[in-house]
């Protein structure tokens, strides 16, 4: 298949290249997940100015209609630079959720807040009992005569910790698992009732365990039709799978040429390691996996704008079936390729590989997408 970009596109990448070269070092981005917020609102706010907060929010709602093709360019840069800002959480997976709000002035008023970088949101949908099952809800909606209540708990909220918006879904009607009487909703974060507890994930981002005891929510923040939310929130995974896929795809580019530049000049036996066939068959094995998931990415993003919606669903999967072997695969020979070196956190190959291996459980694993891929028709 041959995929070339376009030459907006082409100066899109140009454009993240820089930023990630010339102001995201590792050094830096070292003293940011330290920081309290774990993340820059300088570099936010830079992203704002650059227009990538509104890149993939359609026109008419004040963005610039990218497609998945541009989500695909800016997010593999952003896996190359390690990024820690809350893109995924705030504007792929919560804000193409939002886009749906019925509410003109609401949509309206939260879209701008996030483009602008004034606010960030974030997608509170895991439960624990869940595994990696979108249907399975516990959390209740009951509704009033203003509005709705919510109750129950949210695991895992990815970038809870500095949001100003939660979406969550809810159960409105139905049984536990079932797809219909799934309502969405947009919660304010510092709404009564909202108790979060946040923490740092393994790999350098903020998460936060959220549980929601009697909150009050109006009923033009409801998300789309009530109890047919399954579908928009399915929808907004299916972006937020291609995103990290493409995040993985940059991060695994990173790792191979590293270790092959290391291999260069790391010498054994009075000559670079890089000279023995065994590590040579290695380091082209790295190369390989890379290309192949470069492949998948290119596919899925391609099937993502089409209209064939089994065909859309087979690549994403088959794309996260991809990434998450060959991240493993990538990030396990490169931290043995660099010996001790590898595992200390001086070394940005371990953070590299922590962030893969995050990737690999994010939105389903292995297992789960092999056995969603050969279910679709």
């Amino acid at each position: 298949m041959e995929f070339s970009l376009s030459e907006e596109q082409s100066l899109l990448q140009d454009s993240v290249q820089r930023y990630i070269q010339n102001s995201y070092s590792f050094e830096d981005r070292q003293r940011l997940i330290g920081s309290e917020e774990g993340f820059s609102r300088e570099n936010w706010k830079n992203f704002a100015e650059l227009g990538w907060l509104a890149l993939p929010f359609p026109e008419e709602i004040g963005g610039f209609g990218g497609t998945a093709v541009e989500t695909m360019i800016l997010m593999e840069e952003f896996g190359k630079g390690l990024v820690v800002e809350p893109y995924l959480a705030s504007i792929i997976l919560a804000g193409s959720i939002i886009e749906k709000i019925e509410s003109e002035v609401v949509r309206s008023n939260v879209l701008s807040a996030l483009m602008s970088g004034e606010k960030l949101a974030a997608l509170a949908f895991v439960e624990p009992q869940a595994r990696f099952n979108l249907s399975d809800v516990q959390t209740s909606a009951e509704e009033r005569a203003r509005g709705f209540v919510l109750n129950g708990f949210k695991a895992v909220v990815i970038g809870g910790p500095s949001a100003d918006y939660l979406v969550v879904p809810a159960r409105t009607s139905g049984s536990r698992v079932d797809e219909d009487g799934i309502t969405l909703f947009l919660v304010d974060a510092k709404a009564e009732g909202v108790v979060l507890r946040n923490y740092p994930t393994i790999d350098g981002h903020q998460a936060s365990e959220i549980n929601l005891e009697k909150v009050s929510v109006e009923s033009s923040h409801v998300i789309g039709e009530i109890g047919k939310g399954f579908p928009i929130l399915e929808a907004a995974i299916d972006k937020g799978i291609l995103a990290v896929g493409a995040e993985a795809v940059g991060a695994m580019e990173v790792l191979y040429k590293s270790t092959v530049e290391y291999c260069k000049t790391r010498e054994q036996f009075g000559q670079p390691i890089g000279k023995f066939q065994v590590l040579q068959h290695r380091m082209v094995d790295m190369f390989m996996e890379h290309e192949q998931s470069k492949s998948l990415l290119f596919m899925a993003a391609i099937k993502m704008s089409s209209g064939d919606e089994a065909e859309k669903k087979r690549s994403i999967s088959a794309l996260k079936v991809q990434v998450g072997k060959s991240g493993r695969f990538v990030g396990q020979n490169a931290i043995q390729l660099h010996g001790g070196m590898g595992m200390t956190d001086e070394l940005n190959i371990g953070h590299y590989f922590k962030r893969l291996t995050a990737i690999e459980t994010l939105f389903g694993n292995v297992d789960h997408h092999l056995k969603k891929y050969s279910n679709v028709a």
